[in-house]
């Protein structure tokens, strides 16, 4: 067992991030202890790596306990919970603009990162056209039946496991067969190395875009939620979320939604940070 602290430069909103993290059931949080357990695939090895938060706001610092890969570990849970970006110069950047007071309400808060990214993009999946209770409940229900539990943590089935998968199968747990099929098609790709998850941490958006929107099930809104939620990419704006078209309408007191051409105007002093503009944007209707 090893232990590690890392501290940054602040702000960093480590209890609103273990917030948003405990709506998923999979997902091991205890609010009191300030504490998250990561299931972690690290070199062909399932470790569960321990974050805890033991700084502030202001001054962000944690203690990260694991059995072994010590290197790697810390290395992905610092991708996770992107330490390494510095949210006061985002903070800074939309002082000019008109999310001026979003900012200034959800101060600190972090992209948070889907602990993996074949989960984020089968999770993406599942909770396609289905509300969100019932996107959890079939998620929670997928991971339990195929998926693996150490100390008390769930970790996804693999690509190589939900590629042996039939759709009688995913139908039993209330799939509907296209669902099934989209789900057991992306795992075959992953299983087979046509789907490189690692290669497409550098890659730009544009190409990661390209590889994705092929696949049978992935549209606009999945590519642009993977790209933001599974490799931090900073610069996402889905337009076609009715979250964001909401919030937008409540932030700017609109009579209805906006009009594509109305939200376009909106983004332009947004950028480069257009994926915590989406991110403020959904935290100011939850």
């Amino acid at each position: 067992m090893w232990e590690e602290t890392v501290a940054f430069s602040g702000p960093f909103d480590f209890d609103l991030a273990l917030s948003r993290l405990a709506l998923d059931p999979l997902h091991y949080v205890d609010i009191e202890k300030r504490l998250v357990k990561v299931p972690l695939s690290v070199n062909n090895k399932k470790i569960v790596a321990e974050v805890v938060g033991t700084g502030t706001l202001e001054k962000p610092e944690f203690l990260i306990r694991a059995e072994t890969e010590k290197d790697r570990a810390l290395e992905r849970l610092s991708e996770i919970f992107q330490w390494n970006v510095k949210l006061i110069h985002i903070h800074e950047h939309f002082q000019t603009t008109e999310l001026k007071s979003l900012f200034g309400e959800h101060y600190g808060t972090p992209l948070v990162l889907e602990f993996d990214p074949f989960s984020s993009l089968i999770k993406s999946i599942i909770h396609q056209q289905v509300n969100l209770n019932f996107a959890f409940a079939l998620t929670e229900r997928f991971v339990k039946t195929y998926g693996e539990e150490m100390d008390g943590v769930w970790f996804y089935p693999s690509p190589e496991k939900v590629a042996q998968l039939t759709v009688e199968e995913l139908r039993e747990l209330q799939f509907s067969g296209r669902k099934a099929e989209y789900v057991i098609g992306i795992a075959e790709l992953a299983a087979s190395g046509q789907l490189d998850f690692e290669k497409m941490k550098s890659k730009p958006d544009a190409e990661v875009a390209q590889e994705l929107i092929k696949i049978r099930g992935v549209g606009p809104w999945t590519v642009e939620n993977f790209l933001m939620f599974a490799l931090g990419r900073p610069n996402l704006f889905p337009m076609g979320d009715i979250g964001i078209q909401n919030a937008l309408k409540k932030y700017f007191n609109l009579d209805e939604k906006p009009t594509p051409a109305q939200m376009e105007k909106y983004k332009e002093p947004w950028n480069p940070y257009l994926s915590y503009a989406s991110l403020y944007l959904w935290r100011s209707i939850e």
